[in-house]
């Protein structure tokens, strides 16, 4: 349907360039053909008879040109609108909302300096056309690039608008003494549903339960020596962390910062589908964490740092006041707090100790997913997650093979083997 209406606009659209064009001939007709009546004015549009019968045979000629043309320009805009979608799709979508911001400052921008321009002879008429092009280039290409100094420009917005809501919370809390504490406990979106039953009978009696925060009362002081455990986003969305509290290898209390919850909740509600999956499996996680309670004391934190912007840098500042230590899988957040003086315990060091050692020489069966980054290697990965770069694996691209070990590579990033294929 779609192909039809494109082929009847553009069937219109060379009718009508074809009579236009050739109603500027019509005077080379009445010229050249000495035709009174060609010369008489026709009572409709006050156009002669040799400009009407220009007019529909150039209507004909363009109209039959567009109809046989016509397939070759849909199937071309149709390669092109496959190649814009691709485009865009690999683009994050806070760049595509900055790129269409750009675009437009940039063609407000370019109509204002053209109308300054537009009464130059000569090329007046065509400076409005290079200046949309220049600025509204200039304009996409800046606010992608500087996105997050423009973004950063305007969070005194929401900062403005948390604090005025914290402060109205405090007033209603002491107008009203019998609201004292709210219970606030980690929930998945309404609309996921919970899949396992809450372990009640399997509580422990003397085992402390965790601890509701309290969200209206000002917050507490931080209560130190209390060999704590915090947990960065990207541990909890790894989910490792709920299987290790669950072996009872880990000793303390597991401390849950409110800004690193606030994230994941910001991430379970993203656009993207990606990263709602993720935030919504953290959620998930810390769901688990809680239920089982028995093995580790948890608690959610209700502690922020405004002077702060990055969650990371909070984390380590927390862990700074509290002299607790950090949780995580992320290599960066590991140097940097290892350089501030705060205690990592680096779940992918964890993994490593534990992974069975691998011995250059040693067979093992493989499927090649894909490509490698040199040309010819070929990619696997076994079923921990661990990357298999095979030598002249390229040839082998999807399909199951036996590869002997060359060499392992294993650091806190994690651990890659080099084989080659048998």
């Amino acid at each position: 349907m779609l192909d039809k209406v494109l082929r009847f606009f553009i069937t219109l659209v060379f009718a009508i360039v074809g009579g236009a064009l050739l109603k500027l001939a019509s005077p080379m007709l009445a010229m050249y053909i000495s035709v009174e009546l060609f010369n008489v004015d026709i009572a409709i549009f006050q156009i002669t008879l040799a400009s009407l019968i220009c007019i529909l045979a150039g209507a004909l000629i363009g109209g039959l040109g567009g109809w046989f043309v016509s397939p070759f320009l849909i199937r071309q805009l149709s390669r092109f609108t496959v190649f814009v979608e691709k485009q865009l799709g690999k683009m994050p979508i806070h760049d595509v909302i900055a790129g269409a911001v750009g675009l437009a400052i940039g063609l407000i921008i370019a109509n204002l300096l053209s109308y300054s321009f537009a009464k130059i002879p000569v090329v007046g008429d065509y400076i409005p056309v290079i200046f949309s092009i220049v600025i509204g280039y200039l304009g996409i290409h800046i606010t992608i690039k500087k996105r997050k100094e423009l973004t950063g420009s305007f969070e005194f917005i929401p900062k403005m608008l948390k604090e005025v809501l914290r402060n109205r919370e405090t007033q209603a809390a002491e107008n009203n003494p019998e609201v004292k504490t709210q219970k606030v406990s980690i929930e998945r979106p309404k609309s996921y549903k919970k899949d396992r039953k809450e372990k009640i009978d399997q509580k422990v009696p003397d085992q402390t339960p965790a601890t509701p925060i309290d969200t209206t009362s000002p917050a507490k002081p931080v209560e130190v020596d209390k060999n704590f455990k915090l947990l960065d986003t990207n541990v909890i969305i790894d989910g490792r962390i709920a299987d290790i509290c669950r072996t009872g290898f880990l000793e303390g209390t597991i401390l849950i910062p409110v800004f690193v919850l606030e994230e994941l909740q910001h991430i379970a509600d993203s656009p993207d589908s990606l990263r709602r999956v993720r935030g919504r499996r953290g959620l998930d996680v810390l769901k688990q964490i809680q239920d089982d309670s028995l093995k580790l004391k948890v608690e959610v934190m209700n502690v922020d740092f405004e002077d702060i912007q990055e969650v990371d840098s909070k984390l380590v500042r927390l862990a700074q006041k509290v002299k607790g230590k950090i949780i995580t899988n992320d290599f960066n957040l590991n140097k940097v707090a290892q350089l501030r003086g705060v205690e990592v315990l680096n779940i992918n060091d964890l993994s490593n100790a534990v992974k069975p050692v691998v011995i250059p020489g040693e067979n093992m069966k493989v499927q090649v997913v894909k490509d490698g980054k040199e040309p010819g290697q070929g990619v696997a990965y076994l079923e921990d997650g661990t990357m298999i770069v095979i030598e002249n694996g390229h040839r082998y691209l999807n399909r199951t093979i036996f590869v002997e070990v060359t060499s392992a590579l294993q650091t806190s990033a994690g651990r890659m083997i080099f084989a080659k294929p048998r």
